[in-house]
């Protein structure tokens, strides 16, 4: 039930409109107090962390196209962008004690960290999805909003894999 709760919550955040363009202090509060609330919800670290992960990245790649609408170029701008917001978000978790406990590791890494980095992978696994499928079909989409439902569905798959994983 937990699991269902926090994947409806995420998925209406990803239909929201986006006019707010606040980045790092605003960013890192909502993601600190969606770890507060999917622990009280009692999902693992390690799902939340999947979608923190997808965040994470989704919001850097947004970042370095809306600098390139703005005409902004920097060699490497795309990873800046990225890097930008992972330390916006991860170095501020392990501050305030929300990531780094001793005894909330799987696999010997923090559940948190972990999550982040496999929701990292899988939602650029996503992207490359996206257009590889789009390359089959003459850069056409077979579906609408297949740019957000490849990444969207492969976090899904994720969280469902950590979820028979963690639990006990």
């Amino acid at each position: 039930m937990n699991f269902l709760v926090l994947t409806i919550i995420s998925l209406l955040f990803l239909f929201l409109p986006g006019q707010a363009l606040a980045v790092c202090p605003v960013c890192t509060i909502a993601v600190a107090a969606s770890v507060g609330l999917s622990r009280w919800l009692g999902i693992d670290d390690t799902i939340s962390g999947l979608w923190i992960g997808g965040l994470i990245l989704s919001s850097g790649l947004w970042l370095a196209s809306w600098l390139q609408k703005k005409n902004i170029r920097l060699p490497l701008l795309k990873i800046f962008s990225v890097l930008l917001f992972y330390l916006f978000v991860i170095p501020p978790l392990y501050f305030t004690n929300t990531m780094g406990h001793p005894l909330n590791k799987y696999w010997g890494i923090d559940k948190l960290l972990l999550g982040i980095i496999a929701g990292s992978l899988l939602f650029i696994v996503g992207v490359v999805l996206n257009k590889y499928l789009r390359l089959l079909n003459n850069g056409k989409v077979y579906i609408y909003f297949q740019k957000v439902i490849a990444p969207v569905l492969l976090l899904l798959l994720g969280s469902i894999l950590f979820y028979f994983l963690t639990k006990h």
